[in-house]
């Protein structure tokens, strides 16, 4: 299999070359040097905008136009995968319409990173999610596989990835936590833990999705009231639309990877590559 990588961020060998520009009247535009009749092509996207869906969609009509075999798409950050049910009046359900501009390519398999929920696997012909496991058995690995570390499930929609998670992993210290949002407003209640005291354990909450980072905040400081240790937050789609800073005051370190986040790893944040992943 070759690869055709329109992110940096996400580099699989051998690369396709390519020169993917605008035109001046806006329309994004692909080039594709190399040969691939034949080919088995996977395309790599970070989908961090609208323009990087359709310069996909471009780059499959190329590859399939120059004869290429088969086309596969990695898309480990689905986008509008939080908007995946119709919650006020006026709104659209936009991971269906995402899913039904990926399926009209059509690719012959569209590999997804820890999806938000299972409707944007379920809307996609032929997905293949791909879980967190082994994202959060390397920070165990890095954290030490400290005996006391507590696994933290932030909400409801969280509890069953990490009960599948704690299953594999054999690692059973696991805290549940809920919040509530205001439908019209969007404001998040003072998230519950439940836990009656953690008695300095440290802890490592774990989600799929950090965009602003308020809710983690907030978790953290009632994690805090409940006697906890150190608190780590590994998210597997490291937005961080508020930047990093604003996290640094309540946590010891933050993990996440390269789904969606381009910067470096620094002593504050590991960014772990999935150029791992077997595709």
């Amino acid at each position: 299999m070759k690869f055709l990588n329109l992110s940096n961020a996400l580099h699989f060998e051998p690369a396709i070359a390519f020169n993917a520009f605008v035109f001046s009247g806006g329309e994004p535009h692909i080039k594709i040097s190399d040969r691939v009749a034949g080919e088995q092509i996977c395309i790599t996207v970070q989908a961090r905008t609208t323009q990087d869906i359709l310069m996909t969609l471009l780059a499959h009509d190329a590859l399939i136009q120059m004869g290429a075999s088969s086309v596969d798409l990695f898309i480990p950050y689905f986008p509008a995968a939080r908007q995946d049910r119709l919650m006020v009046a006026g709104e659209p359900l936009s991971v269906r319409v995402y899913a039904d501009l990926i399926n009209a390519a059509p690719f012959r398999k569209v590999t997804v990173f820890d999806p938000h929920s299972e409707v944007a696997p379920a809307l996609l012909r032929h997905c293949v999610p791909v879980n967190n496991h082994a994202f959060v058995q390397s920070i165990q690995e890095i954290l030490g596989h400290n005996p006391h570390l507590v696994f933290v499930a932030p909400d409801a929609g969280s509890a069953k990835k990490i009960h599948h998670l704690s299953s594999a992993l054999q690692w059973f210290n696991v805290v549940q936590c809920d919040k509530t949002r205001d439908i019209k407003t969007g404001l998040l209640s003072a998230p519950k833990v439940f836990s009656d005291d953690l008695q300095g354990a440290d802890c490592l909450i774990i989600d799929d999705i950090c965009d602003g980072g308020g809710t983690f905040i907030q978790l953290a400081e009632a994690l805090k009231a409940k006697n906890a240790g150190r608190l780590y937050l590994a998210v597997s789609h490291g937005i961080f639309s508020k930047g990093i800073d604003v996290l640094q005051p309540h946590f010891e370190r933050i993990f996440t990877t390269n789904s969606f986040y381009n910067g470096p790893s620094t002593p504050f944040i590991h960014v772990h590559t999935l150029d791992i992943i077997q595709i």
